[in-house]
């Protein structure tokens, strides 16, 4: 087993090995990164300053900003370092706690996308119960249970790698770590983790994607039965934004996983990857502000403020 403790540390391989087109792609990033921070920053502060936004939608708006912030935050920096680095390289501990940190961030997102859209829905379909059902200590309990599924998501997952041994390959074909990467990589058997990785995914990913769906399902079945076109549009546009970033987010990280497993498919998996986990974070704040009237509002009005 003593050949087995070696490697304490691995080599990612980025997105290019040409350093000219590693600097073009460091400005690239750092920009999307620093919109990214700055968007989501943006959305958290005016709805913090904002008394009219101090409503449930916009409690968890200015939640799942800040939970972008740590999705994109916990791969993007050592992606940045490591195009401009001589030694391309990241610790065993340091990988583990990417793998940890990215999975709660990524489950947490999800569930709080689940609590918009519950929120959405008794919006919608139960507008006369809104106000006692959705109470600020029902916001905090969705909010800290996405964040408590999140930590458990990412324990479950991160354990097991603790007790992995790497003997002989240090060479990840990614940007971050990522626990298939990672496994192909062990010297020991990895079936366990795969089946750990499988099982936890489908119970929490199914879970908050079922809820978001039915949750849905609902609203434009109720949606569908409003008579005027005015009605219909106006209910529609109170959830056309959220229902977007669940697109996005649910779309591309759907794709990444059930695309075709190949070596030809290194590029795609990280084309998909850079969507879901660095565009996405960008887009949101995004998507919010041109979609939606009282962040656009609010914006306008800070800007002209200052």
């Amino acid at each position: 087993m003593e050949n087995q403790t070696i490697i304490t540390e691995f080599i990612l391989l980025g997105l290019s090995g040409d350093p000219r087109l590693q600097i073009f792609l460091f400005f690239v990033f750092l920009i999307i990164y620093a919109m990214t921070i700055l968007g989501n920053l943006v959305i958290m502060l005016v709805i913090w300053i904002k008394s009219t936004l101090h409503t449930p939608m916009f409690f968890f708006l200015s939640h799942l900003a800040f939970v972008d912030i740590c999705y994109s935050s916990v791969t993007v920096p050592k992606m940045l370092e490591n195009f401009i680095a001589k030694h391309k390289t990241i610790s065993w501990e340091g990988c583990i706690l990417q793998i940890f940190f990215f999975f709660q961030a990524a489950c947490a997102e999800v569930f709080i996308l689940s609590a918009m859209a519950y929120d959405r829905y008794v919006a919608i379909c139960d507008p006369l119960h809104y106000t006692t059902i959705m109470k600020k200590e029902i916001c905090r309990q969705l909010v800290g249970g996405a964040w408590v599924m999140g930590f458990l998501y990412a324990v479950i997952n991160a354990l097991p790698l603790l007790k992995l041994h790497f003997c002989q390959y240090n060479i990840i074909r990614h940007y971050s770590c990522e626990i298939p990467s990672l496994l192909l990589l062990s010297c020991d058997k990895t079936l366990i983790n795969y089946v750990i990785l499988l099982a936890s995914s489908f119970l929490f990913g199914l879970t908050s994607f079922l809820f978001t769906l039915l949750s849905y399902i609902y609203i434009i079945s109720t949606i569908l039965k409003i008579h005027s076109a005015k009605g219909r549009s106006k209910a529609f546009s109170t959830c056309s934004s959220h229902l977007m970033v669940v697109v996005l987010f649910y779309g591309t990280g759907y794709l990444h996983y059930l695309k075709p497993s190949s070596s030809s498919s290194v590029i795609l998996d990280q084309l998909f990857s850079i969507q879901y986990s660095i565009s996405t974070p960008m887009l949101n704040p995004i998507i919010y502000s041109l979609k939606t009237k009282e962040v656009k509002e609010a914006i306008k009005n800070l800007i002209a403020f200052n």
